[in-house]
């Protein structure tokens, strides 16, 4: 089991670099953990990769339909007081934005509050060494090459 966020997730629904770790990475535990607004988060990607490239936007729909189905079998981590409290912790401790913050907060919770019993995916660098200073074990798939 192991809390996905975000930026380790839009890779699973659009071809990208790291697509290929991301997959191998679920396919060793396909049991994702993830926070609430996880789908907003993922689905504001895919709007940003089409207004980026309107020619994409079919191969764009389908990774939403991918999104949707991978959605469905995900755990999440509900909005919370506990998960507020701890995200206005985070954003003292470390230099996260509010998102991250959430995203960090949601992980804690899953893990009720023993970071080093849940792995944490992610690609994102600064959220990464948040997580490591918060004590997850954190795995960040390479790029291929």
């Amino acid at each position: 089991m192991r809390f996905w966020d975000a930026s380790a997730i839009v890779p699973l629904i659009v071809a990208q670099g790291r697509t290929e770790a991301v997959r191998k990475a679920l396919d060793d535990d396909r049991v994702l953990i993830v926070w609430w607004a996880t789908r907003i988060e993922c689905a504001s990607s895919l709007a940003r990769l089409e207004r980026e490239d309107p020619a994409r936007r079919s191969g764009l729909m389908e990774s939403s339909r991918r999104l949707s189905a991978l959605a469905t079998g995900w755990r999440e981590v509900e909005p919370s007081d506990v998960v507020r409290e701890t995200a206005l912790r985070l954003l003292r401790t470390h230099p996260l934005r509010s998102a991250d913050a959430l995203q960090l907060a949601a992980a804690i919770v899953a893990a009720d509050g023993h970071p080093g019993t849940l792995a944490f995916v992610t690609l994102d660098d600064r959220l990464a060494l948040a997580a490591e200073k918060e004590g997850f074990p954190v795995l960040m798939p390479a790029a291929p090459g």
